[in-house]
């Protein structure tokens, strides 16, 4: 097949978020001298796959500034092309000075945030070199991720000037929370419901993270987004898949990923359950927590032990031997509008491994409604120490429980998100948009 370039907007390819292993694997297989990112310099710093993809455009100071006297606390990132070595992860860290980054982040974006003026801080243009850069590369379509004012109006920007088709994939529901506070939330809620809904007016075509976010964002916007989530490589994934569904003497129940927007107290939650559980059974379960940072609270709990992250080869043996994995969520009003219609890129992973799996989510949000639909998870719905409890005892006491849900959700991850037949959808469905 020859497969068209596409120019990626917003979101660099890497193995540890949710939008770049997405990107990853999606993009797998493709002509890597077809494919070219343009996104903002924080996103540039750690753990880049250049395996996939080695040509960026780093927007920087020249194309997102801020306004007077603000500009004066701004750090000044390089715009350019980004030049790599041989190695397939990049690293581009700055050294970064912690009394600078704390009074910016603890005093003077909640201040700024507060007087509803934090919006006007990002001027988006695009600049002399990077309008050079973009004719140079001369993309066939336009592949967008964003999730901020200043990112649609980049996406706008770049569409003006291209007039080439535009791909646009929406991975969480930030239009629901992206101005929460602030004196002049109304108007930039406004303001970004506007400009968002120009973008998809100017979309060619239009792709959900999940069933669910498809099927509400029809409603919303009366526009017909197709779902692609994160793909698996099966033989890769299956490689250590668990074949017995009888338990070690002391269990584990493994929490794999990043620690936020309030999965902290979720988190400090099952760790309570799993004591009560430990203390009321006469078992030693433990709780075994692979994040980048160790939770202050854990040194009040002897069942959680922290591990450090592993590599991403070694992660299908990880998953595998851990007796069951969870997947939780945040209950607050404000995480339940960004998760409702997302799908965790790390399902599938857990899915493919034949390890049982807990969803500990509220009730509507999409991960809940398709465990529940296609019955591959204990799902755990009630945010109190009870009913968590009570459901992890379940799992502990029923092997046949535990087998179901595995075997289930095994089908699952092969039906639906082969990698194999996964991309040859997405890469079909991007071929369409280039006239032959």
């Amino acid at each position: 097949m020859n497969l068209p370039k596409v120019l990626i907007i917003g979101q660099p390819f890497n193995n540890d978020t949710g939008g770049g292993i997405t990107l990853s694997n999606l993009f797998k297989g493709w002509d890597r001298d077809k494919l070219a990112v343009a996104c903002s310099a924080y996103l540039l710093l750690d753990n880049i796959d250049t395996d996939v993809c080695n040509t960026y455009y780093q927007l920087g100071y020249k194309e997102h500034r801020w306004g007077f006297p603000f500009n004066f606390l701004q750090r000044k990132y390089q715009s350019g092309v980004l030049k790599f070595d041989e190695k397939k992860i990049q690293n581009l860290t700055i050294k970064k000075s912690k009394l600078r980054v704390s009074l910016i982040m603890n005093v003077f974006y909640p201040i700024i945030e507060f007087f509803g003026i934090d919006q006007l801080l990002n001027r988006t243009r695009l600049s002399n070199d990077f309008c050079k850069w973009l004719d140079e590369y001369n993309p066939d379509i336009i592949y967008e991720q964003t999730s901020s004012l200043s990112g649609i109006l980049l996406c706008l920007a770049v569409e003006a000037y291209l007039k080439k088709p535009v791909v646009f994939h929406m991975m969480d529901d930030w239009p629901s929370t992206i101005n929460p506070t602030g004196l002049f939330k109304n108007h930039w809620n406004r303001k970004t419901d506007k400009y968002f809904r120009k973008l998809l007016d100017r979309s060619t075509l239009l792709m959900s993270i999940c069933e669910e976010m498809s099927v509400e964002y029809k409603s919303r916007y009366n526009k017909d987004f197709i779902p692609f989530h994160n793909t698996i490589d099966l033989d890769f994934w299956k490689k250590h898949q668990r074949k017995t569904y009888d338990l070690k003497e002391n269990p584990t129940i493994l929490y794999a990923g990043r620690i936020g927007l309030g999965i902290e107290s979720s988190l400090e939650l099952i760790a309570k359950s799993i004591q009560k559980i430990n203390k009321e059974l006469n078992i030693s379960m433990k709780f075994a927590l692979q994040t980048p940072e160790i939770p202050g609270w854990i040194k009040n709990y002897k069942c959680v032990v922290h591990n450090s992250f592993v590599s991403y080869s070694d992660l299908p043996k990880v998953f595998s031997e851990s007796d069951f994995l969870i997947l939780p969520y945040d209950f607050s009003p404000t995480a339940i509008k960004y998760i409702k219609f997302s799908m965790p890129t790390k399902a599938p992973e857990y899915m493919v491994t034949g390890t049982p799996v807990f969803v500990f989510a509220p009730e509507e949000t999409a991960i809940v409604i398709n465990a529940r639909k296609y019955d591959w998870a204990q799902i755990i719905t009630e945010n109190n120490i009870d009913t968590v409890s009570e459901s992890i005892k379940q799992m502990i006491q029923n092997k046949k429980l535990r087998q179901k849900y595995a075997t289930n959700a095994i089908n699952m991850a092969e039906k639906n998100y082969n990698s194999i037949e996964v991309t040859t959808k997405f890469r079909n469905v991007i071929c369409s948009l280039v006239k032959s």
